[in-house]
């Protein structure tokens, strides 16, 4: 792990290229630390086998999106591969944040400048893979993209990846369990916001 600025508040917000394993180290912090809230983000993709709505995602028809988006009912939203929208809803992050207890979001590199943006003092965390070979042995291992999405997805990776000394730390996901206790131990330590 390497520090790249000053720990910022308890929102902490995990972000990286797609396929780097976001999605399985947060399932970690979810199934391994409970005491750790985790936003459920709002999509307008169709779900992958074995998804559930609210659990996953908030899987919304375009209709609703834009109903939100123009609600001002999103901290971030973004059309992320070219494809689909993806947001993060403002109301559940900010009952989280009144608490105190630590609160992570995972969203994609547009949706974390927004973060930055409208609340600068979010911890911004980038999970690196340990290669891009490896990025791409994954992306490919998953099988849940059609050829064409893969290279979609490869390209944004790159343009991702590129955006790493934006990030506060960087966590690189050589083992889930060891990325997904890095990023537990920021989140137990970063202060709450003043």
């Amino acid at each position: 792990m390497t520090e790249a600025g000053t720990a910022g508040s308890r929102l902490v917000v995990l972000a990286g290229p797609t396929a780097v394993g976001k999605g399985t180290v947060t399932t970690c912090v979810r199934r391994d630390h409970p005491d750790i809230w985790v936003s459920v983000s709002a999509t307008t993709r169709a779900p992958r086998p074995g998804e559930v709505d609210g659990e996953h995602y908030h899987f919304l028809d375009d209709a609703e999106f834009d109903r939100l988006v123009e609600t001002d009912g999103l901290l971030e939203w973004a059309v992320v591969h070219k494809a689909a929208r993806y947001g993060t809803p403002r109301a559940a992050v900010e009952a989280q944040l009144r608490t105190g207890s630590p609160a992570l979001l995972e969203i994609d590199l547009q949706g974390a400048r927004q973060v930055r943006e409208a609340m600068p003092d979010a911890l911004l965390v980038f999970l690196a893979p340990p290669s891009f070979e490896e990025l791409e042995r994954r992306l490919v291992g998953r099988g849940t993209e059609s050829a064409e999405e893969r290279e979609r997805r490869l390209e944004t990776a790159r343009e991702e990846l590129a955006a790493e000394g934006e990030f506060d730390v960087t966590i690189v996901n050589t083992d889930v369990e060891s990325a997904c206790q890095e990023l537990v131990d920021l989140l137990r330590s970063a202060p709450a916001a003043g």
